[in-house]
């Protein structure tokens, strides 16, 4: 049964990833790549390593999405050249 969800997550991880890096909008990109990190959290727990898991889900999916999503929203688009 483990075996299963661990397919599903592997599989919903590589289309995250793939929608990820098709997207054009930088912010979506960034949605997308924290939803990315939290499959491959769900993908390690469903392994067994509950550990790792978790620290995934919290540095890869919480910290550096809000991180992503602050560095985009602080940038401009035109320089002042």
């Amino acid at each position: 049964m483990s075996g299963h969800f661990s397919a599903v997550f592997f599989v919903l991880a590589l289309l995250a990833a793939i929608v990820a890096l098709k997207v054009k909008d930088l912010l979506a990109a960034a949605v997308v790549l924290s939803l990315f990190s939290f499959l491959v959290a769900l993908l390690y727990v469903s392994l067994g390593a509950v550990d790792v898991g978790f620290n995934e889900s919290v540095l890869g999916a919480g910290v550096t999405g809000i991180l992503f999503v602050i560095a985009i929203f602080n940038t401009r688009r035109r320089s002042r050249d």
